[in-house]
């Protein structure tokens, strides 16, 4: 089952209020809920929420995606830094077990690697521009 962190609508007309819950990811917002994780309420001047982040975490960890609004949210109330905190030592922790102590920073440097854009310098469209018309004929 995906599971989802999304918000739920609840509340009057005009009057809009969510809950912070993780869903089935293949049902509609209102759908029954898993695991209520907290409240936002956007019509308090600044907007309120409260976010159990010891639930939302472990939520994280065990695979759910957050939706857009979610994320913010809980990247307001800090449970995605300590998510994130959480995958790195847990990568790392995994890669010295494994292989030793030796293992675990070149793994980490070689991700960041990947992850990074590719830098794009005036040779580099050059030479892909005089690529394009060779593939083509």
């Amino acid at each position: 089952m995906p599971a989802k962190i999304r918000l739920k609508k609840v509340g009057r007309k005009g009057q809009p209020s969510y809950r912070v819950v993780v869903l089935d990811g293949r049902k509609p917002r209102d759908a029954k809920v898993v695991a209520d994780l907290g409240h936002y309420d956007p019509k308090t001047h600044p907007a309120t929420f409260r976010i159990d982040n010891e639930v939302a975490l472990k939520w994280l960890l065990d695979g759910a995606k957050p939706t857009k609004a979610a994320r913010d949210l809980l990247s307001k109330s800090g449970v995605m830094v300590a998510w994130d905190a959480a995958k790195r030592s847990g990568a790392t922790a995994k890669a010295s077990a494994e292989e030793g102590p030796e293992a675990a920073a070149p793994q980490a440097n070689a991700a960041k690697s990947e992850a990074a854009p590719k830098a794009r310098t005036p040779k580099a469209k050059a030479a892909k521009a005089e690529a394009k018309p060779e593939a083509a004929a």
